[in-house]
């Protein structure tokens, strides 16, 4: 992958491995209600489907109905290679929300070269006690400016027991906690990948959200992964792809409130 340029099998892997066969985590089940893959648990998401544009008025509205009788939220992940072409048009007419756009970016982590020295103002340590789950929440609110997804109780479920299949992250500058993330590790799956990295405004700038990168992904490299993956913002974009990242496919959340 060194000349920018992603296959069409790298995607096909991706998508077969964590869209249609998503790893289910603590607290995740898998349901497969035909055309439609979903992911139920804290975060409902639809995460694959097949059908044809004739269909897609009939499952969208079967989806809404389904969410808004729970009275639960639930994200629909467009892909930009996804079909069919009408999709957002009737997510629109059903009462979906559009969210940002992003890329999601790929690093080869056989190709990833971590020799550059590291910042020696900024520490990185894994999130390991309850003191460290509320920094962990607190860095994050600070970061994104309202209250994450995530509660400490979510996440200690996430990283602890035998179960556990995320490593959550904090980043320190002479002492303090400053910026936080996730490293999402699915069993029997090539893909980690990172989520929720941001840095606290104060210390933007200096080298931490990178630093925040490269150590999830030598955690990732030591347990066997061959890949990892982001959904990167525009502000983010700049610095992964300096580290070695390239851009896979963008994607878009598409959210219903089934909660009024």
């Amino acid at each position: 992958m060194g000349d920018g340029c992603v296959s069409v099998a790298l995607l096909d892997r991706f998508d077969a491995q964590m869209r249609w066969d998503p790893p289910a985590g603590p607290g995740v089940r898998i349901e497969r209600a035909d055309p439609v893959v979903r992911e139920r648990g804290s975060h409902n998401l639809i995460a694959a489907w097949d059908f044809g544009a004739a269909e897609t008025e009939s499952v969208v509205a079967r989806e809404a109905a389904f969410f808004r009788a729970l009275a639960e939220d639930v994200e629909w992940k467009v892909y930009a290679h996804d079909r069919p072409e009408n999709l957002a048009v009737v997510l629109a007419a059903h009462g979906f929300e559009p969210e940002e756009r992003e890329t999601v970016m790929v690093l080869k982590l056989g190709d990833f070269d971590d020799a550059s020295p590291a910042n020696g103002d900024v520490e990185v340590r894994m999130v390991r006690t309850p003191a460290d789950l509320d920094a962990y929440v607190a860095v994050t609110a600070r970061a994104f400016g309202s209250a994450p997804k995530s509660t400490a109780e979510t996440l200690a479920a996430r990283t602890t027991g035998e179960a556990a299949d995320t490593i959550a992250a904090l980043a320190f500058v002479a002492g303090d906690p400053v910026a936080a993330g996730r490293l999402e590790l699915p069993p029997g799956r090539a893909f980690a990948s990172l989520w929720g990295g941001g840095t606290d405004p104060a210390y933007r700038g200096r080298g931490v959200y990178r630093r925040l990168v490269v150590e999830r992904m030598r955690w990732a490299r030591a347990r066997g992964y061959g890949y990892v993956t982001v959904d990167a913002q525009e502000t983010s974009r700049p610095i992964l792809e300096r580290i070695g990242f390239i851009a896979l496919t963008t994607v878009q959340g598409w959210v219903l409130a089934g909660r009024e």
